[in-house]
């Protein structure tokens, strides 16, 4: 009996290692979203502020659109086609 005792309270460290472990992943990219976040909208700032006095002011603006809406449509493609995908043939590692 003190056997499987022990074995319980071997799977509940694991489980909670395991946990910890998840959650530092997910603080970890959670801070990387973020960090990359700020880059792009730092970017996007720097290059109106170099094209301010110019005349491609207003296209550097509608460029910079155009990109984040490209982006954002193949986004949603890449959600809508993982979506579709058949769950018997996903492997979770």
């Amino acid at each position: 009996m003190r056997h499987i005792g022990a074995y319980f309270e071997l799977a509940g460290l694991d489980l909670a290692r395991t946990q910890r472990e998840i959650m530092a992943q997910v603080v970890a990219s959670a801070i990387v979203a973020i960090c990359a976040l700020f880059a792009v909208f730092l970017s996007c700032l720097g290059i109106i502020a170099y094209t301010w006095n110019t005349p491609y002011r207003l296209a550097a603006i509608a460029w910079m659109a155009g990109g984040f809406i490209v982006v954002a449509i193949a986004a949603a493609a890449v959600r809508t086609l993982g979506n579709t995908r058949d769950p018997s043939t996903s492997f979770v590692r």
